[in-house]
């Protein structure tokens, strides 16, 4: 919140790509601007792979914004690193995972962001495919939808985040930048964000 890479305005909610109204935005490509702010995103990123992860061979980007923070996470850990396009390249080698990759490496996907889960969950797919052995995923933030603890427990897969909405609204209200009264509001939205209209102010 500091370096605004997390905002919260119930005045002008923002419109994803998915249509959906959110009064929560989260851009973390801005922690890479920031030098200490990305010096402590690396650091925690790499020691939650290391707690949840001992035994992981490989990090794995998902493109485009969770390479580069797998690539400072995996340059700690001295692990090998690939990345992961969202479909095959249309050109050259075709491929969709860039890297070495051999089967049956246990392997830790780096993520920027989890709303849905659907794009993370798509890469976890093309890697199990390729004969990884996908052991968990772990990233930046998550909003926490029921949809996507869903779509993870279903996959089979546990994931792990630096921070999550819960924690963004109890800063977000010690800060005094969301009211106590816009919290029911902004919990409304989290349960059902594909129909939340934001209320007239």
């Amino acid at each position: 919140m500091q370096i605004k890479a997390l905002q919260v305005n119930l005045q002008k909610p923002y419109t994803w790509a998915s249509g959906w109204r959110s009064p929560v935005y989260c851009d973390n490509r801005k922690v890479l601007s920031h030098p200490y702010v990305r010096d402590f995103v690396k650091s925690e990123l790499a020691n939650m792979i290391l707690d949840k992860f001992p035994d992981a061979d490989v990090i794995a980007g998902v493109a485009t914004a969770g390479i580069a923070h797998g690539v400072m996470a995996a340059d700690l850990l001295k692990l090998p690193f690939v990345y992961v396009r969202a479909k095959p390249k249309e050109h050259g080698m075709g491929n969709q995972i860039e890297g070495e990759l051999a089967p049956g490496k246990k392997v830790v996907v780096v993520e920027d962001l989890i709303s849905t889960g659907k794009s993370s969950l798509q890469v976890v797919d093309a890697l199990r495919a390729h004969g990884a052995d996908v052991v968990g995923m772990c990233g930046l933030f998550t909003y926490g939808f029921p949809v996507a603890d869903d779509a993870f427990a279903q996959a089979g897969l546990p994931l792990y985040t630096i921070s999550n909405y819960t924690a963004l609204m109890e800063v977000a209200e010690e800060q005094q930048l969301v009211r106590p009264e816009d919290k029911e509001v902004l919990a409304m939205w989290r349960k059902d964000p594909a129909s939340w209209q934001p209320p007239v102010m």
